[in-house]
């Protein structure tokens, strides 16, 4: 596969750089399912921009916008240190007990970007399961990602966008990370 996208020609699923980026995405996955969230901070740039926008649905002749100009997260490094620690405290009430999650990243596609940078859009879908006395919540989004390596050679999440498929989010809170 090596059209040419929006965001630069895609790679091909052999290239250094896409097999760099699946293993970030599938170590991540294991990362945030295991609740591991101080390695996961580790994998982020400290320049990291995390974005979830409200999406809306708009009518075929609006053009092709789908997402409205409020978002349900919009984090950098510091918010995103401030809600795993958030999660080691007595005041996380909404993961108490804790979210059981499995997200499941596929459709990885990687893109030429700047130099030293990778970037990727991938399929999500999260499983979430709060107990015994609530239905499980599906969460399905396609995320937009931008890695950049760090002085070791490392990949380091630089700037993640997730759009989410729904514009009425069903769950009771999204108190985890996507």
């Amino acid at each position: 596969m090596t059209t040419t996208g929006t965001r630069g020609r895609c790679l091909p699923f052999d290239h250094a750089d896409h097999l760099a980026v699946a293993r970030f995405l599938t170590e991540e996955a294991h990362l945030l399912d295991d609740r591991d969230f101080k390695r996961w901070l580790e994998m982020l740039d400290p320049e990291v921009q995390y974005r979830v926008p409200v999406t809306t649905t708009v009518p075929a002749r609006g053009g092709a916008g789908r997402t409205a100009p409020s978002d349900h997260f919009m984090d950098d490094f510091f918010s995103l240190k401030m809600r795993v620690e958030r999660f080691g405290s007595a005041f996380a009430w909404a993961e108490d007990p804790p979210s059981r999650t499995r997200h499941m990243v596929s459709n990885v596609a990687t893109f030429e970007s700047a130099p030293g940078e990778v970037a990727s859009r991938s399929a999500l879908l999260i499983f979430r399961s709060r107990g015994d006395l609530y239905a499980p919540d599906f969460i399905c989004g396609e995320r937009h990602d931008v890695f950049r390596r760090n002085g070791a050679g490392e990949l380091r999440l630089l700037k993640r966008t997730v759009h989410l498929d729904e514009s009425v989010l069903r769950t009771q809170n999204l108190s985890f990370l996507l």
